[in-house]
């Protein structure tokens, strides 16, 4: 499998996104259990007219619907912010 940032761009992509932004937070999680069992922490910044009248909970429910198979491995938490273009500054 190509790296973690990589998929998680192919998997979005069909949200046509604006901005994403994709950020390895591990190193700050270090001796936290999930880290040790190699399993990733990321945060992500999504802006997509997709998000255009939808609430944060059918937002996040589109993100996790695209990614959902990499969760607990080789993810082991995902951080979403998820924004329509509107709400993105």
């Amino acid at each position: 499998m190509t790296d973690v940032t990589t998929t998680l761009r192919l998997r979005l992509a069909d949200l046509a996104p604006s901005a994403l932004e994709i950020h390895d937070d591990s190193g700050e999680h270090a001796g936290h259990a999930g880290a040790a069992g190699g399993g990733g922490h990321f945060s992500l910044l999504i802006v997509s007219k997709a998000f255009s009248g939808v609430s944060r909970l059918e937002r996040h429910q589109q993100v996790l619907n695209r990614v959902n198979d990499l969760l607990p491995h080789p993810i082991h938490a995902l951080s979403i912010r998820a924004l329509a273009p509107e709400e993105f500054s």
